[in-house]
């Protein structure tokens, strides 16, 4: 499923323009995750954290970076906190940075949209 997760938001980041939700993360990679049951969306939210680290460790962009969270202006405190374990800052203060998560997004778009990185990495 990790594999799956990571394919997705690494064509999402080559070919959309802005952010996606779990709701339609779980439905484009097929995930057959129901998120009105907690232990599922904590499975989601498990599956993008592991897959953030990895990446982050191997120096490409923070792909859980491209996931809105509904209702908030962006993201959870799960993924400010992955952000803080990461060694990027305090996660209360990332997250009221309002130059933060743009940046990583904008990270992510640049990276995988560079064919020479996809091919290599992806």
């Amino acid at each position: 499923m990790n594999g799956r997760v990571r394919k997705h938001l690494i064509r999402f980041s080559r070919t959309q323009i802005g952010t996606t939700s779990y709701i339609n993360l779980v439905q484009e990679a097929e995930l057959g995750l129901n998120l009105d049951i907690s232990h599922e969306k904590s499975r989601l939210n498990e599956i993008l954290a592991e897959i953030s680290e990895h990446e982050y460790r191997a120096g490409r962009p923070i792909l859980s970076s491209l996931i809105k969270v509904k209702g908030s202006k962006g993201q959870g405190d799960q993924f400010f906190k992955l952000c803080e374990r990461l060694g990027l800052g305090e996660w209360r203060t990332l997250k009221q940075d309002e130059d933060f998560l743009p940046k990583l997004r904008q990270e992510c778009r640049d990276f995988w949209q560079n064919d020479l990185n996809y091919k290599e990495f992806s």
